[in-house]
């Protein structure tokens, strides 16, 4: 974990498309930001929404939604960074962070309120390219061994629905952390997000991704599940991030080209 204390009117300055000064109410800003700054936790396992600038600071769609956050809070914003959505969501459970940055899955729902997804993002597998595995429909039989990251939401979501293939969990979590264990213990499958498992792919010609995808996985702000005005304010901020534009333009900035999620989803 490692914190990246910023002022959010200088980072929002000039980067940011105009922003309506919706005021919190006093309930909203103290669920939001009870220290007085907002702690943003930023995963880094995904680099669909977040990647590391020259210095290691947080850049990408999640970063610019915090900074955006903050502006409209008055508050200042600390970045709290860790390398996969597990330790974010542990973070926020135990109230070390206020806001954070994750996929919504029913294990977590306990513990953290969502927001819409601002991102949706597809969960896919990668075989060797001359595997007998064609399409996602195929990877759910008995002796099948799926390379995934601990933790991660494809592997709450593949643990819940998997009928009879195999999970092998990798040590951390991560958008592709079951890359190496896939590997070095020559599994059938690794599970992952299509995007950096396209770029692994890219470079080792011996790999394909399959077309199809076995999730939806939908990326959204989590709060604290005790704090309902902050709750309510989050949901209200995200939705209108996605139709002014600015999730889009964010996504675009970092060269990323993830799909927005559709208003109300």
């Amino acid at each position: 974990m490692r914190a990246f204390i910023c002022a959010a009117a200088m980072l929002c300055a000039g980067a940011f498309p105009a922003l309506a000064q919706t005021a919190p109410s006093p309930a909203a800003l103290t669920d939001l930001a009870p220290t007085g700054r907002l702690r943003a936790a930023i995963n880094f396992g995904n680099p669909v929404l977040a990647q590391k600038g020259p210095n290691g600071e947080p850049r990408g769609v999640s970063a610019e939604l915090a900074a955006a956050l903050a502006k409209r809070l008055g508050v200042p914003l600390d970045y709290v960074t860790f390398e996969a959505a597990g330790k974010v969501f542990a973070a926020l459970a135990k109230s070390e962070v206020d806001v954070g940055f994750i996929a919504i899955e029913p294990a977590r729902a306990a513990e953290v309120t969502f927001s819409p997804p601002y991102v949706l993002i597809e969960g896919t597998y990668m075989v060797r390219k001359d595997s007998a595995l064609k399409d996602v429909g195929d990877v759910d039989k008995p002796g099948i061994r799926i390379a995934v990251g601990l933790a991660s939401v494809y592997d709450l979501y593949l643990t819940r629905t998997l009928k009879h293939a195999t999970l092998v969990r990798a040590k951390v979590g991560g958008a592709a952390a079951g890359i190496p264990v896939f590997l070095e213990q020559k599994l059938d499958a690794a599970a992952g997000v299509r995007e950096p498992l396209d770029a692994y792919a890219k470079e080792h010609p011996e790999m394909r991704v399959m077309k199809g995808a076995f999730e939806q996985i939908r990326q959204a702000m989590g709060t604290q599940k005790d704090k309902p005005a902050g709750a309510a304010y989050v949901r209200a901020f995200v939705e209108e991030m996605k139709a002014n534009g600015f999730v889009a333009d964010a996504l675009k900035r970092s060269g990323q080209t993830a799909p927005v999620a559709p208003a109300g989803m």
